[in-house]
């Protein structure tokens, strides 16, 4: 089963919560990616953090501002479960 991405916090590190539609969050770190390839356009920080978002039911960067599904950076959610950190969530744990 493919679970559905349902929401994102970007980190200053070049990380990513990403929060999955069956409860689980990982920490997934886009840090081996950045500055190569398609990835260069996610260098800038506050461009990862203020593009940052979920389309195709994942998590992706709104690159054109658009918000155009065909025209976005996103991740395999798959590789997202499989390969991201479980933790817990953030926001209830720094409260």
């Amino acid at each position: 089963m493919i679970h559905s991405v349902i929401q994102v916090l970007p980190q200053k590190d070049y990380t990513v919560y990403v929060y999955f539609d069956d409860g689980k969050i990982k920490l997934y770190d886009m840090r081996p990616f950045i500055g190569k390839g398609i990835f260069q356009k996610l260098s800038d920080i506050d461009d990862f953090m203020r593009k940052c978002t979920v389309m195709n039911n994942t998590l992706a960067w709104d690159v054109k501002g658009n918000y155009d599904p065909y025209k976005c950076i996103d991740i395999d959610p798959v590789q997202i479960y499989e390969k991201g950190k479980d933790v817990k969530d953030p926001l209830i744990h720094s409260a």
